[in-house]
């Protein structure tokens, strides 16, 4: 009855170390979204702030559907953010899909002023920009996004 009783008491730590293995192997990092701007309009806006609606499309590269509760969209322009943006959407990217998201951005322009009296002095050929962002998950965090690029100015030299 003992050597019995040593074997159930050595099966439930094997169990336990299995099926703490399995769900780590269940937990792989997802690929990240990847977002671009899909559209920008012009909202109605006061004082000094201009406002735009930036739709982004958001492809998910994942077997599993992203869930999202909430919104947050920052533009750079030249390393200086320009732009900032929440919205309290909720929805789902599907599985190996995409969807278009709406967040509505406020520029500052007073602080974009500043920049561009910063930029005096300053050769600029191209422009760069970053745009960071996060999807707030109801239940397991967010989900951070990031796009970024080069726009050449017209009339600059090309190398």
């Amino acid at each position: 009855m003992v050597p019995t009783m040593r074997r159930s008491l050595l099966t439930v730590p094997i169990i336990v170390v299995a099926l703490a293995l399995s769900a780590c192997a269940s937990l792989q990092r997802p690929e990240p979204v990847q977002v671009t701007v899909a559209d920008i309009e012009s909202l109605p806006a006061g004082g000094l702030e201009w406002r735009m609606m930036v739709r982004l499309r958001a492809q998910n590269p994942n077997g599993v559907p992203v869930e999202y509760d909430g919104v947050y969209l920052k533009l750079d322009v030249l390393d200086r953010t320009v732009a900032t943006g929440v919205s309290n959407e909720r929805g789902s990217i599907p599985r190996f899909g995409e969807s278009i998201i709406s967040v509505p951005l406020t520029v500052s322009m007073l602080r974009l002023m500043g920049d561009v009296l910063g930029m005096f002095g300053k050769p600029v050929d191209r422009i760069t920009y970053k745009l960071d962002g996060k999807l707030d998950g109801p239940v397991f965090g967010s989900t951070r996004f990031q796009a970024q690029g080069e726009l050449p100015l017209p009339g600059a030299a090309t190398p």
